[in-house]
């Protein structure tokens, strides 16, 4: 049997739809946008239950993805069975669960910043910095010319506004789910997820750093432990995505202990 190619993004049947979302993404995601959207996201002001957020991304098919076009919570299904299936700790089965459940976004998002259902490229796909040169690891390069901070000599060197080894974790990403689960659970005041799973989750479609091996005039030794966990954490968020389908309902009673454990039984703060 042919083994099946993930993220080709030069393959002849690629969604022109894919296309064009990286292109309004590279082009909008400036760091005044980024910036922006920080002011406007981060406010923690929707209590939302975990397993109604989880439900609302059977309203989400994420557009950048070119390998799978179910709703978003079988993704998030499929990665955490299968790091059940390998008898991982139950923190990770748990980061499999919710890894891009910040896609919940989309519930008080809006066409005009890229956080709808119908207007994603603030909301998914792969992230890289602001603030300096977008590196040629990023999907369609080509597009890396229309984004306006490219041509502003504060921000076209490989550290742009950064300093040399300044590590990731200083840094300003393209605003997206990473970022918005991330900041979210950080604010969760019964959030006890060990740093590992932090990392997962805030890193996990930062494709250009940890499989183009860019920026490496801004990552420190601390990054290099980073990279170790996103390459395990990757090994099931990409490729374990199938056709298969299933219900929350079916994996309820198994995943539930396990998130209150770790995030507590009250609300999350969105």
């Amino acid at each position: 049997m042919e083994k099946k190619i993930f993220r080709d993004y030069d393959a002849p049947d690629i969604s022109v739809a894919v296309k064009e979302h990286y292109r309004k993404m590279r082009k909008n995601q400036t760091l005044d946008y980024v910036q922006h959207m920080h002011k406007k996201y981060l406010a923690f002001d929707k209590p939302m239950g975990l397993w109604d957020a989880m439900r609302h991304l059977n309203n989400l098919i994420d557009v950048s993805d070119p390998d799978i076009n179910l709703p978003n919570i079988q993704h998030l299904i499929q990665s955490a069975e299968a790091i059940r299936a390998d008898g991982r700790p139950d923190w990770m089965q748990l980061t499999g669960l919710i890894h891009d459940l910040g896609k919940v976004m989309f519930l008080k998002g809006c066409d005009e910043d890229g956080t709808s259902q119908d207007e994603q490229w603030g909301m998914v796909g792969d992230v890289f910095i602001v603030g300096c040169k977008l590196p040629d690891s990023c999907v369609y390069p080509e597009f890396n010319s229309l984004n306006k901070d490219m041509h502003n000599e504060k921000y076209n060197t490989p550290t742009g506004i950064y300093q040399k080894g300044c590590g990731i974790d200083n840094v300003d990403l393209a605003w997206g789910h990473d970022e918005y689960l991330y900041q979210v659970l950080n604010n969760h005041k019964t959030n006890t997820l060990p740093a590992e799973a932090m990392v997962m989750i805030r890193y996990h479609s930062f494709y250009p750093w940890h499989s183009g091996g860019a920026y490496q005039e801004i990552v420190n030794e601390k990054d290099a432990g980073y990279l170790q966990i996103i390459k395990d954490f990757n090994t099931y968020d990409l490729y374990t995505k199938s056709q298969k389908i299933y219900n929350l309902e079916d994996v309820l009673d198994y995943y539930r202990p396990i998130a209150e454990k770790y995030l507590g039984s009250g609300p999350i703060y969105w």
